[in-house]
């Protein structure tokens, strides 16, 4: 499974909740919303066909916040920020995703 995948997995299991990913992809800073199982970039045209991972294998994922759902960039409400990938990762090993 890759690292998309479960954190698409991740709101799939708390569809209350909107993850924003602060990554590096293909050298190029990235901000990417992940909701109730679907990714899509903040910064950069997301592509229609859904086999083509929005965060690849080789993404540098600098930050995960989480907040409550829906996202309102206007007024986000913040459950946790800037959480790194491998705090985030142990939370999802935690949750067996």
């Amino acid at each position: 499974m890759t690292i998309g995948d479960r954190l698409e997995q991740y709101t799939l299991q708390y569809p209350q909740e909107v993850l924003i990913v602060k990554a590096e992809v293909a050298g190029e800073p990235d901000e990417i919303a992940i909701f109730r199982g679907f990714s899509s970039s903040l910064m950069r045209p997301t592509a229609f066909d859904i086999d083509i991972p929005i965060l690849p294998e080789d993404a540098n994922i600098l930050s995960i916040d989480r907040l409550q759902g829906p996202y309102d960039p206007a007024n986000p409400q913040y459950l946790q920020q800037d959480l790194s990938w491998e705090d985030f990762l142990t939370h999802l090993t935690e949750l067996g995703l």
